[in-house]
């Protein structure tokens, strides 16, 4: 094997990549056949892994309003794993909450990624009124059965 080169962008191909992923942001619309005649409160499900990050914005009953992905965006392969990415996702989804013109939000975080904390951020700094955060992760509490000693 030989060295392995590292390819750098230059500035242009960043802020090129940068317009289109902002592009893409504005056509990602809420559907409106969904969306109740008048909501107050809301509950925003955020599931980070490594591989991508997702919001989902639901109803206190549980019915889905909106949802949004890094994947859903524009982002694609191990980028959507980015705290960058789940930060343009949040900002989608900030977007629907303003449209629905929701007062309450309340945050349920799930998952081990690195979007997790990105997208808090950001949703909290567009102005979206977050009243509880929730952490979801499912915890192993006994763990997996051991396996059996091998017999020689």
């Amino acid at each position: 094997m030989g060295k392995k080169r590292v390819i750098k962008q230059t500035e242009q191909e960043v802020l090129k990549e940068r317009e289109e992923v902002e592009s893409k942001i504005q056509k990602v619309a809420v559907p409106t056949k969904l969306a109740p005649k008048v909501l107050k409160k809301g509950i925003l499900h955020i599931a980070s892994t490594y591989n991508n990050t997702y919001l989902t914005l639901t109803d206190p009953q549980g019915h889905v309003l909106a949802w949004v992905s890094a994947g859903k965006i524009g982002f694609k392969g191990t980028k959507k794993g980015t705290p960058y990415a789940a930060a343009k996702a949040a900002e989608v989804m900030a977007q629907a909450i303003e449209k629905l013109k929701l007062e309450e939000v309340k945050v349920k975080v799930k998952g081990i990624g690195t979007g997790r904390e990105s997208a808090l951020r950001t949703l909290a700094t567009k102005g979206v009124n977050i009243v509880s955060i929730e952490d979801v992760t499912p915890i192993p509490h006994n763990g997996c059965k051991r396996p059996k000693p091998r017999r020689v």
